[in-house]
């Protein structure tokens, strides 16, 4: 059976188009309130117009899903995915390259599950990092079947 985020993201990532892109769907619990969060992106950021624009595209579309998929009620939340946004797919983290992000492994590597460093290469099948070990750069190589979570870091 179709998640939740499953079925909004089949109905809302048409309507969805250039210059805007459809990044991620979160549903879950913030604070006492259900929350359905699209994160959604354009080149050079997104205004506070845009996600209203794209609320009033969004949200009829979600009245439209039937049966309705949500048990509780729910607030939409249309929103940037900021400066940490996840890299969900291979053109995502290809896109990633040089920069520097966080990424969570299913398996650890030499005894490590998450990474933090710079993203030097990415082949579709292998990610190349290198991190700092204390004082030391490293690189690993990473097979991207390992990868659970990836986004975007801020180097602190």
């Amino acid at each position: 059976m179709a998640t939740i985020v499953e079925l909004v993201t089949d109905v809302i990532a048409p309507a969805i188009q250039a210059p805007y892109e459809l990044v991620d769907v979160e549903y879950g619990k913030m604070g006492g309130d259900y929350v359905l969060s699209v994160f959604v992106d354009k080149e050079g950021g997104i205004s506070l117009n845009d996600t209203a624009d794209l609320s009033e595209i969004i949200s009829p579309l979600l009245d439209s899903i039937k049966p309705d998929p949500f048990p509780d009620q729910y607030m939409l939340e249309v929103t940037s995915p900021g400066l940490e946004r996840p890299l969900k797919t291979a053109e995502a983290v290809e896109q990633a390259v040089g920069h520097y992000i966080h990424v969570k492994l299913y398996q650890a590597i030499d005894k490590i599950k998450v990474f933090e460093g710079t993203l030097l290469s990415f082949d579709g099948e292998q990610l190349v990092m290198e991190y700092m070990d204390k004082t030391r750069k490293k690189e690993v190589t990473i097979p991207y079947s390992s990868v659970a979570k990836a986004r975007l870091a801020v180097k602190i």
